[in-house]
């Protein structure tokens, strides 16, 4: 377990990540002022940037009576929604208070959804009904976790009707899987979501060996390693990586076009 705090006398900010899930907690307590908003700013923004399965804002404890601190908070959403895939937040805030109703008045499109405790908001992260189209798979760090892989990616595409895309997504799949357990050694997150048409296809590794393409040796091709990612390059409509504090995030985007069809 990840653990990391900005402790004052009168607040804090709390962030675990459970290294089970991906999912990052984050607890706030005390008065609602610039102080705590900075400290809740800059441990936001290093947890976001891993990537994380999702995130849950324990906000029991924050003090804001006047819900100041709602744009902040519906703005982590947002940046949430804007990953590929995405990254689900949610809220654990009692729900007869000022900040609670201004969460969620916008609706479920734009709101933040809020629960009554911890424990119901991690239920709602872990609840694939309530995120349809989202698949979350640990794998460890070895060669034959390509093919749990493989199989998970069949079963989404089949279940998403997504069949026309299940030859290049098995393809990119394990070649991104095999090239983490090569070269980082550490438990890999295979994250799969239906977008549309499209299917997002990230893994997440804790290792410190960048992932890039390497330049093809003229005189063996087929057999110079190193080169999974350019088949990678070759079957997704996009890839990259993102970096993350511990890690990396390799994703790559697969989808039906008509220069590339299923």
């Amino acid at each position: 377990m990840d653990l990391r705090h900005s402790p004052s006398p009168d607040h804090s900010v709390v962030s675990v990540v459970d290294e089970d899930t991906s999912v990052v907690e984050l607890t706030v307590r005390g008065r609602w002022s610039r102080e705590l908003w900075l400290q809740a700013h800059r441990t936001l923004r290093k947890r976001l940037a891993e990537h994380p399965a999702g995130l849950l804002l324990d906000l029991r404890g924050l003090d804001d009576p006047c819900a100041e601190s709602a744009v902040f908070w519906l703005t982590a959403r947002v940046r949430g929604n804007s990953f590929r895939p995405r990254t689900p937040v949610v809220a654990a805030l009692s729900t007869d208070t000022a900040l609670s109703a201004a969460l969620s008045r916008f609706g479920v499109p734009r709101g933040l959804p809020v629960f009554e405790t911890p424990a119901r908001a991690r239920a709602a992260l872990a609840d694939r009904s309530l995120w349809p189209g989202r698949l979350l798979l640990r794998l460890p760090a070895e060669l034959g976790a390509a093919v749990a892989a493989r199989r998970a990616v069949s079963d989404a595409c089949r279940e998403w009707e997504l069949e026309p895309l299940a030859a290049r997504a098995r393809l990119v799949v394990s070649e991104l899987v095999v090239n983490a357990a090569e070269h980082a050694g550490t438990p890999i997150d295979l994250m799969l979501t239906q977008t549309d048409f499209s299917l997002h296809v990230a893994v997440r590794d804790r290792g410190t060996c960048p992932a890039r393409v390497l330049p093809a040796d003229p005189e063996n091709p087929l057999l110079a390693r190193g080169q999974g990612l350019r088949l990678v390059e070759a079957a997704a409509f996009a890839w990259g990586v993102a970096p993350a504090v511990t890690g990396k995030t390799v994703w790559a985007i697969l989808r039906a076009t008509p220069d590339q069809p299923g």
